[in-house]
């Protein structure tokens, strides 16, 4: 044979070998991977002509439902929903125009019908509308009309917003996620390019896509760590003067109050930075690390959201990457960092760390779906708890849960009350600006104290000289009592 032809024979060979090798390998190995991918249209026309599942609240409320448009073979879907900006967040948006979001993406196999391939089979061949089962949510629509009102009435600051996160803890069931500035779902067709450039990012669902420095109530992870490691006891005593050396920097308590020595039930009570700040010296970043891990930081969490709508929490350098060593360890501790590492935490995050203390120390993965029933009405799938972690011993959580009730009867949250129920609470109030008197307004906290049954996370941006007690409790405990109600 003829070499050149030989060669040339041999190059159409091995062309034709990488075609059928890269063919196979997207169309087989990663075909998941692509009709999950946002900017795929192809699933969202074909989408058009099924009649997409309803979403609905726990309580009953639908939040999205399709709507036809036309008749016969030209009959399509749009999406509607009846109750606009309240669900926003987390519910999301589907159109053609501009794909889907949060839960309307983490459920379209399902809405969709993808996951019941031969009930669309059998509607195709019989001539009916193909239709997608219907999902539950575990959210409440009075609570998260509570949330919202509540969140909404306490940011001051023009271009801000602030993030409400309520979990039953016994199950992980997320009963109220609330995101402020948000959006109405039903105008996004129409205004998407306004939203996407709003610099108050109405489009970022604060909850699970936002990280903020955590402040003192960072306090009941050391605390969780301190006492579960063994090294402490509720009644272990340290100098807790202002001033106080940490990573060699002198360290200030709020208004330069000197405690003397003092246990940790006082320490936590009036939320005291010196004796914090020794505690997670005295731990280390190794066990500290260790702590943070079970309670979920360093990794996206276990929420039924698109992974890239999820934030990781932790322990941030400079560069904004992960660290897990190299940081004053001491100011982490107490919810605040430096160049070489600062803790920032989603409110999710901070829900769940609650969550574990509520649940006498196991943290159930968070969740957004209580159930899914096919178009006939039968349920084809229902919450079913799934354990994340043992994050600290039965003994430990009821101490830090103690602890945290002091706070809420003589501390820096006494000025909280559930109607009809004991709190246990932490406050927290990151300083953004100290010129500006900018602060972070954090809460999180659980009721009944004594056997929690609800916990709430909330937090407010960059308000002008306010504090968690008096901004981000007020809005947690008026989610607890409407849920509690």
């Amino acid at each position: 044979m003829n070499p050149p032809i030989l060669r040339l024979y041999v190059l159409i060979l091995l062309l034709f070998a990488v075609l059928v090798g890269f063919t196979t390998y997207w169309a087989v190995f990663k075909s998941e991977d692509l009709q999950e991918k946002p900017d795929n249209r192809r699933a969202l026309i074909e989408a058009q002509a099924v009649k997409r599942g309803t979403i609905s609240t726990a309580d009953g409320t639908v939040v999205a439902e399709s709507v036809p448009q036309g008749s016969g073979n030209q009959r399509i879907y749009t999406r509607r929903y009846p109750q606009g900006e309240l669900f926003g967040h987390p519910v999301g948006y589907s159109f053609i125009q501009l794909g889907n979001n949060e839960i309307e993406r983490a459920e379209n196999p399902t809405l969709t019908g993808e996951s019941n391939e031969f009930a669309n089979l059998l509607d195709e061949l019989s001539g009916e509308t193909e239709e997608g089962s219907n999902v539950t949510l575990t959210l409440d629509a009075e609570a998260q009309r509570v949330a919202q009102d509540a969140l909404e009435s306490s940011i001051t600051t023009p271009g801000t917003g602030g993030a409400v996160v309520a979990i039953e803890p016994e199950t992980g069931a997320v009963r109220a996620m609330v995101s402020t500035p948000g959006y109405d779902p039903n105008s996004v067709p129409d205004t998407f390019s306004e939203l996407n450039q709003d610099e108050s990012s109405p489009l970022v669902n604060r909850p699970t896509q936002s990280v903020y420095p955590p402040g003192s109530t960072m306090k009941v992870v050391t605390a969780t760590a301190a006492l579960d490691s063994g090294e402490f006891e509720q009644s272990t005593t340290l100098n807790a003067d202002s001033g106080i050396d940490v990573s060699g920097v002198p360290l200030a308590n709020s208004g330069g109050q000197d405690f003397g020595t003092i246990d940790m039930t006082t320490a936590l009570t009036n939320s005291v930075n010196t004796y914090w700040a020794q505690v997670a010296e005295q731990l280390g970043p190794e066990t500290m690390v260790e702590y943070m891990d079970r309670f979920g930081f360093f990794r996206r969490p276990p929420l039924d959201f698109p992974p890239d709508e999820l934030a990781a929490s932790g322990v941030f350098n400079v560069d904004r990457d992960l660290v897990k060593e190299g940081f004053d360890v001491g100011r982490v501790g107490i919810g605040q960092g430096g160049e070489e590492g600062q803790i920032l935490a989603t409110p999710l995050q901070m829900a769940m760390v609650a969550a574990a203390v509520a649940n006498e120390g196991t943290l159930m993965e968070p969740t957004l779906v209580q159930e899914v029933t096919d178009p006939d009405g039968r349920t084809s799938s229902e919450l079913d708890p799934e354990e994340y972690s043992e994050v600290m011993s039965e003994d430990v959580a009821a101490e830090v849960r103690e602890m945290m009730t002091n706070v809420a009867e003589e501390g820096t949250a006494s000025n909280l009350s559930v109607a009809g129920s004991t709190l246990a609470g932490k406050t927290g109030t990151a300083e953004i600006d100290v010129e500006s008197r900018l602060n972070q307004a954090q809460f999180i906290g659980m009721a009944p104290a004594d056997d929690p049954q609800i916990v709430v996370s909330a937090t407010v941006e960059r308000c002008t000289g306010c504090f968690g007690g008096d901004t981000a409790g007020p809005i947690a405990t008026q989610v607890m009592e409407s849920l509690l109600d």
